[in-house]
């Protein structure tokens, strides 16, 4: 049975004792969990539909066209108008629709013309639309999710990559970690932002969103894990010069047992303090690049892009760059207080009395 040693435990009850870390943590779960069933939230698909005695389930399904439910088109059904005419028809057919009955790419314009449209509960746009009448809690709420789960993405392949050089230049030393000192120093040099334009710049306009995701997470990894190594390096050199490195050693102990069994576990502390901290760096990063228009492709919904509609009309619609800055500072700000929870927990000074 997996268990935690006395030390950990001691480190998990100090995190639980800072309450506004604590709670900012619970919180950020929620909102993680909420963020994987979003879809029966924020959609235009309805949760269920009731036509003549069958139920339907068209959120995760496939698309169900018009005829399904006695219409004369083919293509999906909208569900909004469906709800409507139902209920005017005064029939026993209905259907559930989500909280927010909009999908973050549909232009949704009552009037016909696409602008931006203040917060109004009767068409259920809570936070107004955008500049082409998308709702902008829909994309808000999608653009979040997408930047929670780059950022994650991202802090595990730093660490994957920092960890393993960091880890083996401390190790091993000598010619190795001469030869990559030098190798980060140089690659550490490599401007970051035109990176992103140069590749950005070259790729096909046919690749797919997900492709382009991908591309964009390559190159903000390749760039962003020379800084982990640094730290891992350090850690190593000290922990191997420690007295149970060098009695696992005489016991025979190999170089991969020794690394994964008694050096990684106790640089933990500082492995997990910067965890929230390279979220924080990640999510900015991905909003910056967006706002340039460097970061994810459209029309993928984003923070940055959404600020950048803001800014260009903050005079005539104040509630898009309002809202898109008022989710990232509490985003931020959540990460930051788990950050510094984690950081003092973890920290073997924080507590010491010194006589």
């Amino acid at each position: 049975m997996f268990s935690f040693n006395p030390q950990t435990l001691k480190k998990l009850r100090r995190f639980r004792e800072i309450k506004r870390g604590y709670y900012s943590f619970l919180l950020l779960v929620g909102m993680l969990v909420l963020a994987s069933f979003g879809e029966l939230l924020v959609n235009n698909r309805a949760l269920v539909v009731s036509y003549e005695s069958d139920l339907y389930f068209p959120t995760y399904a496939d698309f169900h066209p018009g005829t399904d439910f006695g219409l004369s088109y083919s293509y999906e059904v909208n569900y909004r108008d469906l709800k409507q005419g139902f209920e005017e028809s005064g029939s026993e057919n209905w259907v559930l629709m989500p909280v927010v009955p909009y999908n973050p790419y549909e232009n949704h314009s009552p009037g016909g013309v696409f602008k931006p449209d203040p917060p109004s509960l009767e068409n259920r746009h809570f936070l107004g639309t955008d500049t082409t009448s998308r709702d902008i809690l829909s994309r808000l709420f999608y653009g979040t999710r997408i930047a929670l789960i780059f950022s994650l993405a991202f802090m595990a392949c730093v660490y994957v990559i920092g960890i393993s050089i960091g880890c083996a230049m401390g190790y091993f030393g000598g010619i190795f970690d001469l030869t990559f000192q030098r190798l980060i120093e140089i690659w550490s040099n490599i401007p970051f932002l035109y990176m992103v334009i140069i590749v950005f710049s070259v790729i096909p306009s046919n690749f797919s969103i997900n492709a382009r995701i991908v591309i964009l997470l390559t190159v903000m990894v390749l760039f962003s894990w020379t800084s982990m190594t640094y730290y891992m390096r350090t850690e190593t050199y000290k922990e191997k010069s420690r007295d149970y490195t060098a009695a696992a050693r005489i016991i025979g102990a190999s170089n991969t047992r020794i690394i994964f069994r008694h050096i990684l576990p106790n640089v933990l502390s500082t492995l997990v303090t910067f965890m929230p901290f390279t979220i924080v760096a990640a999510i900015s990063a991905i909003t910056a690049l967006d706002f340039l228009g460097f970061g994810l492709p459209p029309p993928t919904p984003s923070l940055g892009e959404l600020l950048k509609q803001g800014t260009a009309n903050l005079r005539t619609a104040p509630w898009i760059v309002s809202s898109a800055f008022s989710t990232l500072v509490i985003l931020l700000t959540l990460v930051t207080f788990i950050g510094e929870a984690v950081r003092e927990s973890f920290d073997p000074k924080q507590f010491t009395v010194y006589r």
